[in-house]
């Protein structure tokens, strides 16, 4: 028993040591730049000398970005809901990858979502999130796996661990179950290919989606929108 442990730990240091080398060269494409999390690692991986493709919402954050980065980091802007805005993105990191491949994807835009009770809610908050977490995740890895395969490379979904308990309704705890189950069966299909595919469950950072206020501001929206005989059965205290 001993033995074995004392294995484990040694594999377990051994793996834990292992970086990957000769950096230049290899490409890596990250949903999500303009802030948070998807920012921060685009600032770290261009210093560590990846080539960085970095996806944003808007121009003023790819500015942002661009301003405080290095010259080989490139930028593109992508609305996940648009299947229009994935294809010239998917264009651009094939051009920028020169026929080398695809290193790595991150994947980690997320759609607004009303927090509010399931019966509050129409179709249309659903796919405010669904349309950008889950679908249009699922869309960009589709049309980026040839480049993956060619270099045998990984794709990592940074998921809100907070989406895998169901204590709110609407489509937010939805697209995290659903990112789970792709990325899982991903993971099984793409061995044979060299690709590995990777879960990364965080928690909450200071952003503004844990804001109280902007929660609160949902759900004013929502309850000023109910018809009277829903409300009604609500009522007031339970608001």
């Amino acid at each position: 028993i001993l033995a074995s442990i004392l294995s484990f730990i040694i594999y377990w240091l051994i793996r834990d040591r292992y970086r990957v080398r000769n950096l230049n060269g290899k490409h890596v494409f990250i949903t999500g730049c303009d802030t948070g999390l998807g920012n921060s690692l685009a600032k770290w991986l261009d210093k560590k000398g990846f080539c960085v493709i970095a996806a944003c919402t808007t121009e003023k954050g790819s500015q942002q970005l661009q301003s405080c980065s290095s010259l080989s980091l490139k930028t593109v802007n992508l609305n996940l809901a648009d299947s229009n805005s994935i294809a010239r993105a998917v264009e651009f990191v094939t051009e920028q990858t020169a026929g080398k491949g695809l290193f790595g994807l991150v994947s980690n835009a997320e759609g607004t979502a009303p927090v509010g009770p399931i019966d509050w809610l129409r179709i249309e908050d659903f796919h405010s999130v669904l349309d950008v977490s889950l679908l249009g995740l699922i869309e960009i890895t589709l049309k980026l796996l040839p480049l993956l395969k060619k270099a045998e490379g990984r794709v990592v979904n940074l998921i809100n661990a907070k989406g895998l308990m169901a204590f709110v309704g609407g489509g937010y705890s939805l697209s995290k179950w659903g990112m789970e189950a792709f990325s899982d069966t991903l993971r099984i299909e793409m061995q044979h290919f060299g690709v590995k595919v990777s879960i990364v469950e965080h928690g909450f950072f200071k952003a503004e989606l844990v804001n109280s206020d902007v929660i609160e501001k949902y759900l004013f929206k929502l309850w000023n929108r109910l018809t009277p005989e829903i409300r009604d059965s609500y009522g007031e205290k339970y608001f």
